[in-house]
């Protein structure tokens, strides 16, 4: 998953393998023109894109206006959360006095406040502190090593990460660092991002709705043709060729994380770019992608995240635990193979 405030980096990659989870949002209206009364805004953010499609427009609502106010709510998250803004509130944060309380903003409090939270339920596989290490590894803003990381290196950044040096208040809100670490909250600010615009749209008395920041969505309502939202699931067939199942996403956040794309190699191994916090190493597991459903896209964002951490295995048993509807590709060797959670099974029976 592309960091929510880095320009994607290049990495090199092998055969290019499917999108595991396409986002229909063009499929979907590619054949339709959409009414008067229907929107389709896009513009750039966080190092990515948005697509957003709002459905029976109040009428006394211009399109420019409304872009003008999602444009300035997402140029805000940035100001609040993102590492490339030397005076974000979260940068100086990150510079501020160790053991000193800071205050910050509710929007900030609220995402450290479920980072941590998603942080004790993955018994510590989602970690916003792992910065150092990705930069370790390349997938940070430096470019990739000139070598492969030490065990001496690695150890020594270990002692530096971890949430348990993060002390969080609520009224007031406050946040304070007993250790140097450095809070980074690109697995969950995109998703965060996509909520505030939702928000946005619902206070404007907008009903109907899908917004996506980057592959990470929300919608709301039926979408142009007065059906509920859905978006096609790429699974492999019989025959290892990859066919979209659509499902029904209505009133519902969704958020993929996987590690297929962005990777390098070196001496024939190959280093993907999503980093195990607890090993300080990239993942070597088979879980090639993950989809998680919920309530919220911050929710969605970070747990998908937890989960492809945690592997196959151990993420499906997290997801059962905790009742969390989420699919999965695993690679194996006769191609992929398809798992989903209980909670995850009602979306696959509602679309056949």
């Amino acid at each position: 998953m592309l960091n929510a405030f880095k320009a994607p980096k290049k990495a090199k990659t092998g055969p290019v393998l499917p999108a595991l989870f396409l986002l229909c949002v063009v499929a979907i209206f590619s054949a339709c023109t959409p009414a008067p009364e229907n929107w389709q805004l896009s513009g750039r953010t966080m190092g990515t894109s948005y697509h957003i499609t709002v459905v029976d427009v109040p009428a006394d609502m211009e399109s420019t206006v409304l872009q003008a106010l999602i444009d300035s709510e997402l140029q805000q998250v940035n100001q609040e959360m993102s590492t490339y803004i030397d005076d974000s509130e979260l940068m100086r944060l990150n510079r501020s006095a160790l053991g000193k309380a800071v205050p910050v903003s509710q929007s900030l409090a609220d995402v450290v406040e479920m980072s941590l939270d998603i942080h004790r339920r993955s018994d510590g596989a989602f970690e916003v502190t792992v910065g150092p290490l990705v930069n370790l590894w390349g997938f940070g803003p430096q470019p990739e090593p000139e070598h492969i990381p030490s065990e001496v290196e690695i150890i020594r950044l270990q002692q530096v990460v971890g949430s348990d040096a993060l002390k969080l208040t609520r009224d007031p809100d406050t946040v304070t660092r007993e250790r140097p670490v450095e809070i980074d909250l690109s697995a969950i600010a995109k998703g965060h991002g996509v909520d505030r615009v939702a928000l946005l749209l619902e206070q404007q008395g907008i009903r109907n709705y899908l917004v996506e920041i980057g592959g990470e969505l929300r919608t709301l309502g039926v979408n142009p043709k007065g059906k509920d939202w859905r978006i096609g699931i790429e699974t492999p067939n019989a025959f290892g060729q990859m066919v979209q199942q659509p499902i029904d996403v209505s009133g519902k956040a969704v958020a993929t994380s996987g590690d297929y794309r962005n990777y390098y190699e070196r001496d024939g191994v190959r280093y993907a770019h999503s980093i195990d916090p607890r090993t300080g190493r990239p993942l070597k597991h088979k879980l090639a992608s993950v989809t998680v459903i919920a309530e919220t896209c911050a929710e969605a964002d970070a747990l998908a995240t937890a989960l492809n951490v945690l592997g196959a295995d151990a993420g499906m048993a997290l997801a059962e635990r905790d009742n969390l509807a989420a699919f999965m590709l695993v690679k194996t060797e006769k191609g992929f193979e398809e798992r989903f959670s209980s909670a995850f099974s009602p979306y696959l029976e509602r679309s056949e």
